[in-house]
């Protein structure tokens, strides 16, 4: 590999830049793994090369290539080599890329592979544009309408954002102090993830989980799963045309950074006429650092956020902090949760 000495403590390889360059290889591996429902199979326990290409109905060629792939990547055990050769999950594929598990985050691979991925391959588009490059640019209504209108999509969305959310609500449900509140309201709450997590993490607590009329179904099922329906009411409404229900605590998981800046400020006003005085604010976001240098999934998800709708931007403290003080609220915390995810509290 082509290096440079620049000093003789400094050397300077390519080599971060060719990972980085070629890394939608193996992020088109482990996606195509989850697709397959690989790991849901070899949950059930190790299996040859030849056990997999029958069970997945495979072509032998590249099949080889594909799970070797996995090991090396650390997705994948491997037992022996050649034909005899056996496959199994590691630990954390084994606990998070089962479908079967309820802590199963497969559901948002599913998305990015079936959806992101296409669409990033016009970021340069979007870049130069300014516009979206999912269903809108090809004059279909736009994600959330979308996915509204069609129950089997709605469920796979729902399902994926309260899969990747899990590990930050339950941060959050154990992290803050609840004690001096008795009402929660999750507003876009989905599948009712986050309030199902409070519900269980305090049991004197009541939520409502609030969103459009269609998701409340999944809500309801989901609650009902959980046996926690004593403690959690599902109510329909939308933040655009309707005030939010009054609560002690009101939440949004990944719900702000979906829109444009006047209408971030409109649900943060929204949510400070619906508190009582003390009454908390909570946004569960991948906050970007105040400097924007260290929490690049934060500043990718921005980017996601240019490719999936018209004006939503992710967002760091000092912007949420300049926000909620323009509303109102007297100040802010910052709770980090799992990963490059982190709570902003404002207080009113």
């Amino acid at each position: 590999m082509v290096t440079e000495t620049i000093s003789n403590e400094v050397v300077v390889t390519p080599t971060r830049i060719m990972q980085t360059g070629f890394a939608f290889w193996s992020s088109k591996v482990l996606l195509s793994a989850v697709n397959l429902q690989l790991f849901t199979l070899l949950a059930q326990g190790s299996k040859t090369a030849e056990a997999i290409k029958s069970e997945l109905k495979l072509q032998e060629r590249g099949l080889t290539d594909f799970l070797d792939a996995l090991v090396a990547m650390n997705f994948l055990h491997r037992e022996g080599n050649g034909a005899s050769a056996k496959y199994c999950n590691t630990l954390e594929s084994d606990a998070f890329l089962d479908k079967n598990k309820s802590c199963y985050l497969g559901g948002m691979l599913e998305m990015a592979n079936n959806r992101l991925y296409p669409f990033w391959n016009n970021l340069e588009e979007a870049l130069q544009t300014g516009q979206p490059q999912n269903e809108v640019k090809n004059g279909n209504k736009p994600i959330f309408e979308t996915l509204y209108e069609d129950e089997n999509k709605l469920k796979e969305f729902v399902a994926a954002m309260g899969g990747i959310q899990t590990p930050n609500f339950i941060a959050f449900a154990r992290q803050f102090n609840f004690a001096d509140y008795d009402t929660h309201c999750d507003i876009g709450g989905a599948g009712a993830d986050l309030s199902i997590q409070i519900a269980k993490h305090h049991p004197s607590m009541h939520s409502i989980s609030w969103d459009l009329p269609q998701v409340a179904p999944i809500a309801t099922r989901n609650i009902e799963q959980h046996e926690v329906q004593d403690r959690i009411a599902v109510q329909s409404g939308s933040f655009f045309t309707d005030e939010f229900p009054k609560a002690d605590v009101i939440t949004m998981g990944n719900i702000l950074h979906d829109w444009n800046l006047e209408q971030k400020k409109m649900l943060i006003q929204k949510a400070y006429n619906a508190l009582p005085k003390g009454g908390a604010f909570v946004v569960i976001e991948n906050v970007i650092d105040d400097e924007r240098k260290e929490n690049a999934f934060g500043l990718l998800m921005s980017l996601n956020m240019l490719i999936e709708t018209r004006g939503g931007f992710d967002y760091t403290a000092a912007d949420f902090i300049s926000w909620t003080k323009e509303a109102g609220f007297a100040h802010v915390d910052i709770m980090h949760l799992a990963g490059p995810a982190s709570a902003l509290i404002a207080y009113k």
